[in-house]
């Protein structure tokens, strides 16, 4: 499979990279020129288009004849980078091709979620603080996901817990829904979050669905496990 990784020089991308490679994947990767030094340890295994992911241009080139496109949508700035990037993709994918974007549990699809109050404070608070110094939109990011989800394409939208750095525990397990108890530990090794991603390329029952993670192996997935 030739697997198209935008934003593939950030951390998530970086293990998304290594695991497509692992599995034997064609990669090609877009990142900012500033940032493409970042892909070093893979020279010569991968084919890097410099570019900000919201060029159309640039994307246009990368996902052509792609079969997978794995998206890092980060809500950068207050000018629609997660949009634009989403739409040049959607505009851009081959058809047919499965297209998956990462995000956080703060997206959701039907209306369905249970929050934290955690989650709420989080969200009410850090958004508006985050466009006030023009850092982050979350915003942009539930608009993109909105276009993402009205779309015709095989999309699936990953839902990121918390993440933290450390040796994989396996792929994460997954509820429709946040606020499902298996979700409570709100916490997924940043590694295994990615391999989640490129899992989901070849999971056709991941097509249209918008999958809530957390990390295997913790006490809320062992206790999950332990009553099946």
């Amino acid at each position: 499979m030739k697997v198209c990784i935008v934003g593939a020089s950030g951390k998530l991308g970086r293990y998304m990279v290594q695991h497509a490679l692992d599995r034997g994947h064609e990669v090609v990767g877009v990142c900012r020129p500033e940032s493409v030094e970042k892909l070093a340890a893979f020279s010569g295994r991968m084919t890097v288009f410099p570019g900000r992911t919201d060029d159309a241009a640039v994307i246009e080139q990368a996902v052509a004849g792609c079969d997978g496109v794995l998206v890092v949508l980060v809500p950068r700035g207050v000018h629609g980078y997660s949009t634009g990037t989403v739409q040049a993709v959607l505009d851009h994918a081959e058809p047919g091709a499965r297209l998956v974007f990462s995000c956080g549990w703060h997206i959701t699809l039907d209306g369905q979620d249970k929050y934290s109050l955690k989650i709420k404070v989080i969200v009410k608070v850090f958004g508006p603080v985050a466009r006030l110094f023009r850092f982050a939109d979350l915003d942009d990011q539930v608009e993109a996901c909105r276009r993402v989800f009205a779309s015709d394409t095989r999309w699936t939208v990953v839902r990121g817990s918390d993440l933290e750095e450390g040796d994989s525990q396996g792929l994460p397990v997954w509820s429709r829904h946040v606020g499902d108890p298996v979700l409570e530990s709100n916490l997924t090794r940043r590694v295994d979050f990615a391999l989640f991603m490129v899992d989901a390329l070849e999971r056709d029952e991941l097509i249209h669905e918008a999958p809530a993670i957390v990390g295997r192996q913790t006490p809320s997935a062992l206790a999950h496990a332990g009553s099946q």
